[in-house]
């Protein structure tokens, strides 16, 4: 018998995309509740209890009056969200981040779909703080940019009126409180509370994120080739992992580090750039902010959960 899927939110950006990635699969079964009854409260529990697995791409408060609703139902959910990527009993849904994670994420109950700024810095710093190269208490601040779609709906129907006159280059959560903080010193094993500087650029989809580190400051300053290969030995080690680490290299710049580079995949290209002179490095990753950073993400997850 085919699992049911149930998209709670279907109807928005990261819902829509999911839609795209499953269409014409027939390994499952998907739940539809249609636009105009959305906000129907008793249709929606009902698909939810109904459905082996549910998607919740909703806004926090109501992503948890979906998961009470199933709270006695059984459905399995994966949760877009924030409202509960460190919270306890759910399962963090980044495959890659260790060798066990796929096994946990397949045989979890509720999974928290990763926020899209966190994974590229946690895919570069955990392997490092495990390896013992980066300590966890390093001030790590990092910044980035993305396209206008991470900001859903609301966002990329501002930038689509501008036209012409959008920003190019919006520096954004200056108060220093972005809400996916939490879920990066926690999943990057930090115990200090990292600095973020989130851009919005005027594009629609991409993602570029980056973390300098002055090795300097170190005990023990680690070479660009230490943190290199201690970053691709974790990620050789994941089966079946869409996250990638270019080769070792001096270079001044590269066309493939562009924050649009990886659209419409669910790929991750992690860059470690390097001066040892200086005792300095920048780690960068490149991913669609709709793909690995969201709806790809989740899929990723679905398949894990139906053991696809």
């Amino acid at each position: 018998m085919k699992p049911k899927l149930f998209i709670d939110g279907e109807h928005g950006t990261t819902g829509l995309q999911i839609r795209q990635r499953i269409a014409g699969r027939d390994d499952i079964e998907v739940l539809s509740i249609p636009e105009a009854e959305r906000r129907n409260q008793s249709m929606r529990e009902q698909l939810l209890k109904e459905a082996d697995i549910a998607i919740l791409c909703l806004p926090d408060d109501a992503a948890r009056e979906s998961v009470a609703m199933v709270a006695d139902a059984g459905t399995r959910i994966i949760d877009a969200s924030t409202a509960h990527r460190v919270a306890d009993g759910w399962t963090y849904g980044f495959p890659e981040m260790d060798a066990d994670q796929p096994e946990k994420i397949a045989k979890a109950r509720y999974v928290a779909n990763p926020g899209c700024w966190p994974q590229g810095p946690i895919a570069m710093l955990r392997p490092l703080v495990k390896a013992g190269l980066v300590p966890a208490d390093y001030p790590v601040t990092f910044t980035g940019i993305t396209g206008y779609s991470g900001g859903g709906k609301a966002m990329i129907a501002d930038y689509e009126e501008m036209g012409d006159t959008a920003p190019e280059y919006l520096p954004y959560g200056l108060t220093l409180s972005h809400k996916h903080l939490p879920e990066l010193k926690k999943n990057a094993l930090l115990t200090r509370d990292p600095l973020m500087v989130p851009v919005v650029g005027d594009f629609a989809q991409g993602m570029l994120t980056m973390v300098p580190l002055q090795l300097s400051t170190l005990d023990t300053v680690p070479t660009g080739q230490q943190l290199h290969d201690a970053i691709a030995d974790h990620y050789a080690s994941i089966p079946n992992s869409v996250v990638t680490v270019a080769p070792y290299a001096s270079i001044e710049r590269s066309g493939d580090i562009d924050p649009q580079v990886n659209n419409d995949t669910d790929a991750m290209t992690l860059y470690v750039c390097t001066n040892d002179k200086r005792a300095q490095a920048v780690l960068i990753a490149v991913y669609d902010n709709l793909g690995k950073g969201a709806s790809g993400a989740a899929v990723q997850n679905l398949d894990l959960m139906i053991g696809g």
